[in-house]
């Protein structure tokens, strides 16, 4: 069986600054992989390569054993892979309804029975149809990333992109929402690649991770080791000690 998502050699170039450089990883069908690093470490790059908002240089990306070429990136990819980004009040269109934002993606892949569809993304994220027909602004921050989830799920994609999905949220609701996205994980068995500065965010959602350093993997291990403090790289060891309240005293 191959993996859901297969990268091999890629790298990124921005006028001449490698952004990425040759990185490979492989996330199993399934499975919560997460990719950490400092800022710059090239990790959200990496994402972005995956969903067609960064340019190739070289390298291939394979998705469901599927070849994808260039940034360009076709209707049925994106019914697959969805991404969800850091900011959700940046991603969201401040001047349309909950009700528009997640009627738009219906609408582009030509997918029907809106009504039972948007009811059910928004009951799935733990909001309920009240929330329709308001703005973004009017929502708290962990509303808006729900919304922002809801609008990535209701085209049933397998895979799920997540560039530091909770980092802007305050920590109590950004534990509801990690909770929620390992939950949707389980109901769904979706793929999860999710880009985190925080490590403890790591070690409770993923299963493996890529540990990344001036664009390259520079270690890869399971979670587990990670918790246990099993690592090889001294730069790894410097991220857990930077990671506040990974490491007890």
């Amino acid at each position: 069986m191959s993996a859901a998502l297969h990268v091999d050699n890629l790298s990124v170039v921005y006028d001449e600054f490698h952004a990425l450089k040759d990185v490979s990883i492989d996330v199993e069908r399934g499975e919560s992989f997460g990719l950490v690093g400092e800022s710059g470490s090239g990790k959200s790059t990496l994402l972005r390569a995956v969903a067609g908002l960064a340019p190739i240089s070289s390298g291939a990306i394979h998705v469901d054993g599927e070849a994808l070429k260039g940034a360009k990136r076709s209707k049925a990819f994106y019914r697959r892979v969805q991404m969800v980004f850091q900011d959700p009040y940046g991603s969201l269109h401040p001047r349309q309804t909950i009700d528009r934002l997640l009627l738009e993606p219906l609408a582009i892949h030509g997918i029907g029975d809106n009504d039972r569809r948007i009811a059910r993304a928004l009951d799935e994220v733990g909001l309920g149809n009240g929330f329709r027909f308001r703005y973004p602004h009017q929502l708290s921050g962990g509303q808006r990333q729900r919304v922002a989830i809801a609008r990535a799920l209701i085209v049933e994609p397998s895979i799920l992109l997540l560039d530091e999905p909770t980092s802007a949220l305050d920590a109590s609701v950004q534990a509801e929402v990690l909770n929620l996205l390992e939950q949707i994980r389980r109901d769904r068995k979706l793929t999860f690649i999710m880009v985190s500065h925080d490590l403890g965010v790591i070690t409770h959602m993923c299963d493996r991770l890529a540990v990344m350093r001036n664009g390259a993997v520079v270690e890869r291990l399971s979670s587990q080791a990670l918790a246990a403090g099993a690592v090889q790289q001294d730069y790894t060891k410097n991220l857990m000690i930077a990671s506040k309240g990974f490491v007890k005293a």
